[in-house]
């Protein structure tokens, strides 16, 4: 379980390196910030248990985030 954070860190990297590219710096920095966080608990040999809560957590996070930005940030076009 550790080794797909650390899979997750790489695709967040990837991701980040083409906002870069694309000059969406604040996206980018937003994906590096993920990569550190992905690569650093990819080594910490956590439980399976603990990998999957905290990954859930994450998805609940990055989830509300997404859908909070999309409704209030950006509106709902009528």
């Amino acid at each position: 379980m550790a080794r797909m954070f650390r899979v997750l860190g790489f695709w967040t990297l990837v991701i980040g390196l083409m906002a870069f590219a694309g000059h969406m710096i604040e996206m980018a920095l937003l994906f590096f910030a993920q990569t550190a966080v992905f690569v650093l608990l990819g080594y910490l040999n956590f439980s399976e248990r603990t990998y999957i809560t905290m990954f859930w957590g994450y998805m609940i996070v990055a989830f509300s985030g997404f859908t909070y930005w999309s409704v209030f940030v950006m509106g709902i076009p009528f």
